[in-house]
């Protein structure tokens, strides 16, 4: 993996309470949602945290593959397709939820399916931002998000042993 201009490190914890923030912004657009459809993999967690914060029991999936090595995007495949039932009414009243919007290729294609959602995502960056109606945390293109599930507990060596980070 090339290593990125600058890295942004998510513990749970940060990513719980800017989840929660987002929930609570969205729990202002609209006393109802009729569903939240999440696009996973990384729209699944949030997605729980703001179903259990709106009350929303509703949760639909759209699957899409991006990122096929880790660290680089490629063409998009949707490996799974939104219910016809939540594409009627274009989508009104559907609160989509992913991470993070990147370069906005997935969430250009989320919205062609569901074009009169709303678009909500913890994290965004310049290129794919336009496409997001509500969003926590804007963060620069050239920037890695590492979030929690991606990383794992390890010994860090002293740094007076020759470790530098």
């Amino acid at each position: 993996m090339s290593t990125p201009e600058k890295s942004f490190p998510v513990s749970w914890e940060q990513f719980h309470r800017d989840a929660r923030a987002l929930a609570w912004r969205l729990a202002g657009q609209r006393s109802e949602w009729k569903a939240i459809v999440c696009i996973t993999r990384g729209g699944l967690v949030p997605a729980a945290i703001i179903a259990r914060e709106l009350g929303t029991r509703m949760i639909e999936t759209v699957c899409i593959a991006s990122y096929h090595e880790y660290d680089t995007q490629g063409e998009l495949q949707v490996l799974k397709d939104i219910a016809p039932a939540l594409r009627e009414d274009d989508g009104d009243g559907i609160l989509i939820v992913d991470d993070l919007t990147d370069t906005g290729k997935t969430a250009a294609l989320v919205r062609a399916m569901l074009p009169k959602a709303h678009f909500a995502t913890v994290y965004a960056k310049p290129k794919g931002r336009p496409l997001v109606d509500t969003f926590i945390t804007e963060v620069s293109q050239d920037t890695w998000i590492f979030f929690p599930w991606d990383l794992g507990l390890s010994f860090q060596a002293p740094i007076a042993k020759g470790s530098a980070g």
